[in-house]
């Protein structure tokens, strides 16, 4: 309880770091971690292929849906067989699931993250800059977050890659019996427009290491104030 009266007494607003590059970037980030993983997280495609048992039969759509976090083998579609009426149970290959989740999860933290420091930056700026601890942890986790968007932009990218082959209705008509032809391609702007603002995210995350180094020690200024007075000649 003592904890929580520190803090709330602590709150000083002050909306001044919004425009400097420290408080800017981190906004920035905030959106553009929100854009990665919302348009990863709860997405759902179809492919389509058409089937007829011969030339002169009429044609039955078949759909296969898939969705994050991409385990193709959990969403069976039915093909006809064309004996009796019947139907085969086929399964979209592949599991993906790792990197598009990896990629979500980095963008989850990432936003929380950039809550926790926008609420330190804006009601605690006092405390930040009180000493450099605030500044070197907020560098290294930084820093961290942006090798992370590094690494699940690639692993995520590749998955991709391999989601849209293994949706893409040209190589599931070739599995399909007795004659199969390609349909509607799944909408895949959506999942192109993630791995973009994954790297958008590096991008953000890496330059505001270079805005948060110079709050810390590290930062030496080049030109340090001069310590003589106004008008005071060397040697008198």
């Amino acid at each position: 309880m003592d904890v929580f009266q520190r803090l709330v007494s602590g709150f000083r607003l002050d909306l001044g770091p919004l425009k400097e590059p420290l408080g800017f970037i981190r906004v920035l980030e905030w959106v553009f971690t929100i854009f990665a993983f919302a348009t990863t997280g709860g997405y759902t495609g179809t492919s389509h292929i058409t089937s007829k048992c011969n030339a002169t039969a009429t044609e039955v759509d078949v759909s296969a849906t898939f969705g994050y976090p991409f385990r193709m083998p959990s969403t069976p579609y039915l093909v006809p067989t064309c004996i009796g009426g019947g139907t085969n149970t086929t399964y979209l290959m592949g599991d993906y699931s790792s990197s598009a989740e990896f990629f979500v999860s980095v963008g989850v933290f990432g936003f929380l993250y950039c809550t926790a420091t926008l609420v330190l930056y804006l009601g605690y700026q006092h405390i930040y800059r009180e000493t450099s601890r605030g500044p070197i942890v907020d560098l290294f986790v930084t820093a961290a977050f942006a090798f992370l968007w590094l690494v699940s932009s690639s692993a995520w990218g590749k998955g991709l890659t391999d989601v849209k082959w293994a949706t893409n209705p040209n190589n599931l008509a070739q599995s399909c019996t007795p004659l199969c032809t390609p349909g509607a391609f799944p909408p895949m702007g959506r999942l192109n427009a993630s791995v973009i603002f994954g790297f958008l995210n590096l991008i953000l995350w890496g330059g505001n290491c270079w805005f948060i180094y110079k709050e810390t020690p590290f930062h030496k200024d080049p030109n340090p104030p001069s310590t003589m007075e106004e008008g005071e000649v060397t040697g008198t």
